[in-house]
């Protein structure tokens, strides 16, 4: 006899309930010298059973909420990217699991993605390249005109303008500077984010033009099939067969060249070496305690948008971390002083041209 619908549903929650809790990876509890030498693929990860696929049905349902037909494939790999030609999107494996996070933190000295805030904007920016992909925009004639032409080599580095209104802000360090296909996935991510008034956010600004070619580019493609259904998943997790260690080597090796170490000396004439002060509060723990008193200060002194004062913030408190510098006065002193630092550091990221990012 067939149980009722609510006795089945209790049924079924009763069932699930009983399951044993997934067991936690053997790798989980070992020292960074044993995962380092794991391979990626003996990872055995499975974005599917991760937090992240909460954030990729939330972008998938954004997507379709817009009228548009593409569902994109995601498949977890070594960083963020969407292939060439693939309307899919790789997502770095260290955010599937906390471990990972944390190892990539000690290797990397900072991480990004790791709540569901900052992982939908990297998301939405990545889905931006996958239907660029997908309905081939960047070979229209108008796609050329806005944003430049996307067959353009990417440069190893870019010199950001913070003071460019030709462009919007959504990840930091002023990516959409650094190429037209940025440019384009930055705009669109803009556009998708849920309630966010773009058109009231970037009035006066050149970028709103932008804005309101890719709002007219996806109501034209609203509703039709991509002529792009590629599903191939490129350097997928599973086949790579480098070990973590090897992974890290080269990733240090590609972004290890960075403008961080301008603020060295100033740093350490604001902070103290470790071996001299051993007590002192770790500067970079300091640096994020203050950061919203200092930032305000900073953004009034300079007449500049907080966000552009926090991209120079965040490098110092990076930097400090890497070079592990304590703290050795009051802290009263320590943050006008820190504020001084900022100030000038801020001007000189917005005109005097010493900053790179790399790409």
């Amino acid at each position: 006899m067939a149980l009722p619908r609510s006795k089945t549903r209790k049924s079924l929650r009763s069932v699930r309930q009983r399951r044993r809790p997934r067991r936690a990876p053997e790798w989980a509890d070992w020292s960074d010298g044993d995962l380092l030498d794991a391979r990626l693929c003996d990872l055995r990860l499975d974005l599917r059973t991760t937090w992240l696929d909460r954030c990729v049905s939330r972008v998938r349902a954004e997507v379709l909420e817009r009228g548009l037909t593409i569902r994109p494939h995601f498949w977890l790999s070594t960083e963020w990217f969407s292939p060439d030609g693939i309307p899919g999107v790789a997502v770095p494996f260290y955010l599937a699991h906390p471990r990972l996070m944390r190892l990539e933190k000690r290797q990397m000295q900072d991480i990004d993605g790791t709540t569901s805030r900052r992982c939908l904007r990297l998301l939405r920016h990545e889905v931006g390249h996958a239907i660029s992909n997908a309905f081939r925009l960047h070979r229209r004639k108008k796609w050329r005109e806005v944003f430049g032409r996307a067959t353009r080599p990417y440069p190893q580095f870019y010199n950001p303008k913070p003071l460019s209104r030709g462009y919007v802000l959504h990840l930091d360090h002023w990516y959409a500077q650094s190429h037209p296909s940025e440019d384009f996935a930055e705009t669109f991510a803009v556009w998708l984010t849920p309630r966010f008034p773009w058109r009231k956010r970037y009035a006066g600004w050149p970028a709103l033009r932008k804005l309101e070619y890719v709002d007219e580019l996806m109501q034209e493609i609203a509703g039709a099939a991509p002529p792009v259904r590629d599903r191939r998943r490129v350097d997928p997790l599973g086949r790579l067969r480098m070990t973590l260690g090897e992974h890290y080597e080269e990733k240090r090796a590609r972004y290890g060249t960075d403008a961080s170490n301008i603020y060295d000396r100033d740093l350490r004439r604001l902070f103290r070496d470790p071996r001299e002060c051993v007590d002192g509060e770790p500067a970079g723990q300091y640096l994020k305690r203050v950061a919203p008193d200092i930032r305000r200060v900073v953004a009034k002194w300079t007449d500049e948008y907080q966000y552009t004062v926090d991209q120079v913030l965040s490098e110092m408190t990076i930097r400090c971390r890497q070079l592990k510098l304590r703290l050795d006065r009051p802290g009263d002193r320590a943050t006008l002083d820190a504020a001084v630092l900022l100030t000038v550091q801020t001007m000189n990221y917005l005109h005097g041209g010493l900053h790179r990012v790399a790409i």
